[in-house]
């Protein structure tokens, strides 16, 4: 486990305290959708400054075949 000290103005802090988001879970879980929502929209990006000629089915069928690793490893870690 790693340890992070993070400094936040005091209203800001208090409020987040008061709505139960400054827990190790709630941390830990807001993370972990921003790391999915970035990764997402990474992968559209790529998508769309993709030429369309090169987006054969069989580039499609591997793109797929990374989300889906990708996303059976992240639920697998989030299962310890």
């Amino acid at each position: 486990m790693t340890t992070v000290q993070v400094e936040l103005p005091d209203v800001l802090a208090q409020s987040a305290q008061a709505a139960g988001l400054l827990t190790p879970q709630a941390l830990e879980a807001m993370l972990r959708e921003q790391l999915k929502r970035q990764a997402g929209e990474s992968l559209r990006a790529l998508w769309a400054s993709a030429p369309p000629e090169e987006l054969t089915p069989e580039i499609e069928q591997m793109i797929d075949e990374q989300v889906q690793a990708v996303r059976a490893q992240r639920s697998k870690q989030e299962a310890h």
